[in-house]
């Protein structure tokens, strides 16, 4: 079982988060672009753009945050953290 947990904040809290679940067999790389377009579609956001720094700390921790930079439309919160909870 694949999880990635998603959260989003502003103002140093959070407003809201889910959690995708996938036990497809696929490749890690697909599951996590899988489940951040099913996060985009819950929380009604434009995909984010994974900017070189993004996928470092995402390599590095499994855990990453897109600010607005990595959004072409304007966001209305601080950031969206994603992070893998679980990995099988």
């Amino acid at each position: 079982m694949f999880r990635l947990w998603a959260k989003e904040f502003k103002g140093g809290r959070m407003v809201q988060d889910t959690v995708i679940c996938d036990d497809r067999e696929d490749t890690r790389t697909h599951k996590i672009f899988r489940a951040l377009d099913e996060i985009c579609y819950a929380f009604d956001l434009s995909k984010p753009i994974w900017l070189d720094s993004t996928i470092a700390e995402f390599k590095r921790h499994s855990k990453t945050r897109f600010y607005q930079d990595n959004f072409v439309d304007s966001i209305e919160f601080d950031y969206l953290e994603i992070q893998v909870i679980e990995e099988d």
